[in-house]
């Protein structure tokens, strides 16, 4: 059996290299450019997983491939983009991982029967590297071996807006461990990192700790560049 898994974070091209399951070829792609129906319809797989995946899927590979993305939210609460920084200034300390067919309607198509707990402390980047671990040891594999089939998605949907750079911005007449949580959920690799405007410079924050007396943190200062760029938290389907 061939599958196909897509991804572009260090973390989730490591993992996924470490799958080993017998009589399973797994095919690697971490480049946009690389994800074409050609290049899938030639390799001829099973299954193509995306893990992490900021871009849009297109309509011929999952119309004739099974495709599936991991969402962490329990859908259909949380469709959309940025879901772990949508669920932190919500107030949440912990979620599921959720792997859902890729469909024409964002986050909408059909759930497999298998969810993994994701807590949401720490950075992005350590949530991320938690829930690939779930995913390539646990989920993936489990798939492969039931090919289980999905089924629709029962309950309340609740869709996410996509954050922007801007919504980064950090506000201080907030609590500390308000400041602590919009530092930390944008700390990691491909993140624009919460920041405050004074004068002509941008001070940007890292590796924030929380503290009894207030919040330690590393600081970036630099001078303004106004090049706002949207962004997304973990793999949506398109």
């Amino acid at each position: 059996m061939d599958v196909v898994i897509a991804t572009i974070k260090t973390w989730n091209i490591e993992n996924a290299k470490a799958i080993n399951i017998p009589k399973c070829n797994i095919n690697l792609i971490c480049c946009k450019e690389d994800l074409t129906y050609e290049k899938i319809r030639e390799i001829r797989p099973r299954y193509v997983f995306f893990i992490h995946w900021s871009w849009y899927i297109p309509e011929e590979i999952y119309k004739n491939f099974e495709c599936i993305v991991f969402h962490p939210t329990p859908l259909p609460y949380g469709r959309g983009g940025s879901p772990i920084q949508n669920l932190i200034v919500r107030g949440f300390e912990e979620t599921v991982v959720s792997a859902v067919r890729v469909s024409e309607e964002l986050d909408g198509g059909s759930l497999y029967p298998i969810q993994r707990p994701l807590s949401l402390q720490g950075t992005v980047e350590e949530i991320l590297i938690r829930m690939s671990r779930s995913v390539c040891s646990e989920m993936i594999p489990w798939i492969i071996s039931e090919q289980p089939e999905p089924c629709p998605q029962e309950g309340e949907v609740v869709v996410f807006d996509r954050r922007k750079e801007s919504d980064g911005q950090v506000n201080f007449s907030g609590s500390p461990e308000e400041i602590y949580d919009m530092i930390r959920m944008l700390d990691g690799e491909g993140y624009p990192p919460s920041f405050i405007l004074l004068g002509n410079y941008r001070l940007t924050f890292s590796r924030a700790s929380l503290k009894s007396d207030g919040i330690k943190a590393d600081v970036f200062i630099r001078k303004e560049i106004s090049n706002e760029q949207d962004f997304s938290c973990c793999s949506s389907s398109r």
